[in-house]
């Protein structure tokens, strides 16, 4: 989810001010995706500069709250209306590290992957006791998506544990083979 489509969701519900949009939107995310009060604004400057939401006059306590505008309400729109492409999504840095672990010299590449499973197993316990609490339903719709998510990586690193242990590293490439005659040239040069 972009920061700038996650704010123009917010102003649809009504004007809000910059901290009252990061505690909104903490609070609409479980704090699984936790944002900086300049990061809000640089997104409203952004979303003003390009017509989608515009300021309103200071209020008593001298905070500036937002409205969306048509336009911000078009986009939002388009917004909802379109798949979100894998494409579109962050790169996955597991993935990487994975690849990076198994062409670095020296890497216990199992070691990494069994941290890894460690730490996505307690993720994966903490979200799903965070579940049982009562909660309100988009919070237990992001909690189902970080289960469902910790579940798909374990039985990846399943099939990494499994890959590795049927790997067979190719062997190092032979060294090219110098010649070591001295030149002919060389020898009439000198």
């Amino acid at each position: 989810m972009s920061i700038r489509h996650g704010l123009l969701a917010l102003l649809e519900r009504g004007p809000r001010y910059g901290y009252q949009l990061r505690a909104e939107f903490e609070d609409s995310t479980g704090a699984t995706w936790p944002l900086n009060i300049g990061q809000v604004y640089t997104t409203l400057n952004r979303l003003e500069r390009d017509g989608l939401v515009h300021p309103l006059p200071e209020n008593d306590g001298g905070q500036r709250p937002y409205e969306i505008t048509d336009t911000g309400r078009t986009e939002l729109a388009l917004w909802f209306a379109t798949p979100i492409a894998r494409a579109d999504r962050p790169r996955d840095e597991l993935a990487i590290k994975l690849a990076l672990a198994l062409t670095t010299p020296g890497v216990d590449v199992a070691a990494v992957v069994q941290t890894q499973r460690t730490a996505t197993m307690r993720a994966l316990q903490e979200y799903t006791r965070l579940k049982r609490a009562d909660a309100d339903l988009p919070w237990r719709l992001v909690l189902d998506a970080m289960i469902f998510q910790s579940e798909a990586e374990l039985r990846w690193l399943d099939h990494c544990e499994t890959a590795l242990v049927r790997f067979r590293p190719a062997p190092p490439a032979p060294l090219p083979v110098r010649d070591e005659t001295p030149s002919t040239t060389r020898e009439t040069q000198g």
